[in-house]
């Protein structure tokens, strides 16, 4: 018994040492008041990024909007999508003088408006590790578009993320 009481001490103490510097799980914190409503905008109406911003908008109830409306132009804040890419780095080779592992850089860019406030461009790069194997085409395929889903769902949250540091109306 004494043994279980100083487990549940320990981690009692743990717990409220974490929360007392502020520590809060990745996903746990809600976005500022501010952003309640977003327009996205993309050149391709159906972009994997843009799918992938509204599902992640739906999980931090953020609306999204098709159009700004002009009773709501000083409340609405405006993303403009440039198309991605995606390079591909050659990392190692096989003894055979074929690609066995790539490094693969999506590079996102965007623009920002909040409210009131000059547009802002953001450009960063998600990057991952690709393993090719030249025997097995087909799976390496899905196994390549599964990966890219992942770095634009990756892109997505650090986008939807990253809109508090960029408002600068609160600061």
């Amino acid at each position: 018994m004494k043994l279980f009481s100083g487990r549940v001490f320990l981690l009692i103490a743990v717990l409220v040492t974490l929360h007392g510097c502020g520590f809060k799980f990745r996903g746990s914190q809600p976005l500022p008041e501010g952003i309640q409503q977003v327009y996205l905008a993309d050149p391709k109406e159906y972009s994997p990024l843009k799918r992938a911003l509204k599902e992640h908008f739906d999980f931090y109830q953020i609306d999204y909007v098709a159009n700004i409306p002009v009773a709501q132009k000083d409340q609405t804040i405006a993303i403009y999508l440039y198309p991605d890419s995606l390079d591909r780095r050659l990392l190692s080779l096989f003894s055979t003088g074929q690609v066995a592992e790539y490094e693969l850089v999506l590079t996102i860019k965007l623009q920002v408006i909040f409210p009131n406030n000059e547009p802002q461009i953001v450009e960063f790069d998600i990057t991952r590790e690709y393993q090719d194997d030249p025997d097995a085409i087909l799976a390496k395929s899905r196994e390549l578009d599964l990966i890219l889903k992942e770095m634009r769902n990756q892109a997505a949250d650090r986008i939807v993320r990253m809109l508090p540091s960029l408002d600068s109306r609160e600061h």
